[in-house]
């Protein structure tokens, strides 16, 4: 520590700066004193006079300011950044109490800059109350709430702080006051009551939480319940001899016996509550208990009245003069200022990030290009040192799996086709209700202004509603529309290979409708009956829709073209057979069946048809690729190869039960996971 310096602090204890202190602070501050004369170590000085400080700000501001002004000097000569921050924290909340709002504001934007830089929470969470607390002097609540709101939030995430609990309390009760003072009474009795029973032992929050509470009480309209909680905290505040809070206490008493013209109640704890501020030096108290006087000793005593509203008028100028307002309003705009500036380097940091990442990005393309490019090159190399039989085999080899793909792709876009005519029949239905009713709506929208223009505004009225039901009925169907272009677009997207939960009852159901519209916009006089029993209680199991879904249209497909042979065949043996003077004999009825169960491991999906079944010679046959009984031209034999593979790859199996002239069922069996 610089020598001059400790010489003169030690003088300082010496002298005992502890003017007309309370038998319990006297006590605190001059064990204080001893710990800073012993002290050898710069932290502990630096901690220890920034206590001091605090203790002085309740009854002596200036030798307050002395301590405070020393200890942020030390702090700063040793370059002490957390206690800098406690140091700017106290002398700040000292100058509040003389009444330079301007200096403590400037104070505690100081402190919250440093404790922001270097990430000090519990510091941060105190220089957000501070401010606060000075805008609710301001008499900004709501920019006071704000801070409040702000501290709470880091409060909330801080454990094992020393302090941390008063801290809590404190935000809390000056939350609750603040919201009392901007009429937002419910939420004021909310956060009060939330530090009713943490108060509940402390001699130090306990009255004020009554004062607090009076103050929200009379508001409430329960005068006397008021009262008695501002009695009992006046005399708890004057038995500790806590002058700050007597007069804080005093002040708001004298305020409910001016409204309940009680005058000489108002003028008698409004001299108490003056006398407490001036014993200490608390400008906004003096302010408020000098107003009180001069207005209650106005009709009485105008002698009286003139000497107090002189101490008002200097309080007034010391707290909100012109000099101090333009301190404050260029100390607010330069901390707008400055977190404007904050708030542009973030983002230019973020988008020098981000050009960053860009280049890296592609440097690392650019290698990722090269070693491809290299590794091409020796491919290539390698290539051209094979002999000719080797590049003949590999060229078969090449020609035989793109011929396979291509197979495969047609297979596939002939599902989507079909897929697609059956969702253009889907989606006519809601196109027609939309067209319908705009129609409609069109028609009654012309009644209805010839109804106003008539002045029959009853039955505008009504065909109003009628059009609000047809817009509601035409997002209706349009909903409807966007959904079954929505699920196209999901179908005809290439599998992901990622399995989600999926509905299966959903799925086949739906797969079901689209390959029948499918086979029915190719031949309109095509029909068949459509049968289902979904297991409602299966839940969810994992697959690849997408694929799962090709092998049930693969199956349905298959299904309504065994019917649908059936039938043709069955009408040219009728026509055939029966004679014109004969009855004609019941014809047969074309049935696809879809049934799903749920057992204890796996999910059973089947599908059935009464079609004209599969000969028993080629059953074996059925799932080898290019393998097909269809006519030449109508079928590549590849769609239940592919099913085949896409359930084995989910982990399930395929059967297939068929007898030849009655049908053919296909039974899928997936985990049930």
């Amino acid at each position: 520590m610089n020598k001059n310096l400790k010489f003169t602090l030690l003088l300082l204890f010496v002298s005992g700066v502890c003017l007309a202190q309370s038998f319990n602070d006297y006590r605190q501050a001059d064990s204080l004193r001893n710990e800073l004369a012993a002290s050898k170590e710069d932290k502990s000085s630096v901690l220890i006079m920034a206590r001091l400080c605090e203790v002085y700000s309740n009854h002596n501001i200036d030798s307050a300011i002395m301590y405070g002004t020393h200890a942020l000097a030390l702090a700063k000569q040793i370059k002490y950044l957390i206690g800098e921050v406690k140091c700017l924290v106290s002398l700040g909340t000292a100058f509040e109490t003389k009444g330079n709002l301007p200096k403590a504001l400037s104070m505690h934007y100081q402190a919250l800059q440093l404790a922001e830089e270097n990430h000090f929470s519990f510091q941060i969470a105190t220089c957000l109350f501070q401010i606060g607390d000075i805008f609710q002097d301001l008499n900004d609540n709501p920019k006071a709430i704000s801070f409040y709101h702000r501290a709470s939030q880091i409060i909330d995430t801080l454990k094992n702080e020393d302090g941390l609990e008063d801290l809590q309390v404190l935000n809390e009760l000056n939350l609750g006051e603040t919201y009392m003072l901007n009429n937002q009474l419910d939420s004021a009795f909310l956060h009060l009551q939330n530090t009713y029973n943490a108060t509940l032992n402390s001699d130090t929050w306990h009255p004020v939480l009554l004062m607090f509470f009076g103050g929200l009480e009379f508001r409430r309209g329960e005068h006397q319940l008021a009262l008695g909680y501002l009695h009992k905290s006046i005399e708890i505040f004057q038995n500790k001899k806590d002058h700050y809070s007597t007069s804080d206490a005093c002040r708001i008493i004298a305020g409910f016996f001016k409204e309940m013209k009680e005058t000489d109640s108002c003028i008698y704890f409004a001299k108490e509550g003056l006398s407490e501020a001036q014993f200490i030096g608390y400008k906004l108290s003096i302010l408020a208990n000098s107003k009180l006087l001069a207005e209650m000793y106005e009709p009485k005593d105008l002698k009286q009245a003139y000497y107090y509203l002189k101490l008002y008028i200097s309080a007034n100028e010391d707290l909100y003069g012109a000099k101090r307002v333009q301190d404050l309003q260029k100390i607010i705009a330069d901390e707008q200022e400055k977190q404007q500036k904050i708030e542009n380097d973030r983002i230019a940091y973020q988008n020098r990030l981000k050009e960053y990442v860009f280049i890296a990005g592609f440097l690392v393309l650019l290698l990722v290009a090269f070693l491809v490019y290299r590794n091409y090159l020796r491919e290539k190399k390698g290539k051209n040192q094979l002999n000719e039989k080797n590049k003949v085999i590999e060229q078969t080899l090449s020609d035989l799996k793109s011929t396979q793909s291509q197979l495969i792709q047609s297979e596939k876009m002939a599902s989507l086709g079909e897929l697609t005519a059956g969702i253009a029949h889907e989606i006519q239905n809601p196109l027609n209700f939309v067209n319908n009713f705009s129609e409609v709506s069109n028609e009654l929208i012309d009644e209805m202004k010839d109804e106003l223009a008539k002045g029959n505004y009853d039955d505008a009225n009504e065909i109003a509603n009628d059009v609000k039901q047809n817009l509601e009925k035409i997002n209706h169907h349009g909903k409807r529309a966007d959904a079954i272009v929505k699920g196209m677009l999901q179908h005809s997207r290439s599998s992901t290979g990622v399995k989600e939960p999926t509905d299966i009852n959903a799925l086949a159901d739906e797969y079901l409708r689209l390959s029948y519209h499918g086979l029915r916009a190719k031949d309109k006089d095509f029909n068949a009956v459509m049968k289902t029993a979904f297991d409602e209680s299966l839940d969810k199991i994992n697959i690849i829709p997408q694929d799962i879904g090709r092998v049930l249209l693969n199956l349905f497909n298959n299904a309504f073209y065994a019917v649908n042979e059936q039938k043709s065949q069955d009408l040219i043996s009728n026509a055939k057979e029966v004679t014109p003077l004969e009855k004609v004999s019941p014809l047969y009825e074309p049935t696809v069946s879809v049934t799903t169960k749920k057992t204890e491991k796996s999910v059973l999906i089947t599908v059935s048809d009464n079609g004209n079944g599969i000969p028993q010679k080629v059953v074996d046959k059925i799932f080898q690729p290019f393998f097909t009984t269809k006519p030449t031209g109508q079928g590549t034999g590849l769609g239940l190869s592919l099913s085949y593979d896409i359930v084995k790859v989910h982990g399930g199996e395929i059967k297939v039960d068929t007898k030849e002239g009655e049908g053919s069922t296909f039974i899928i069996q997936l985990p049930n996971l």
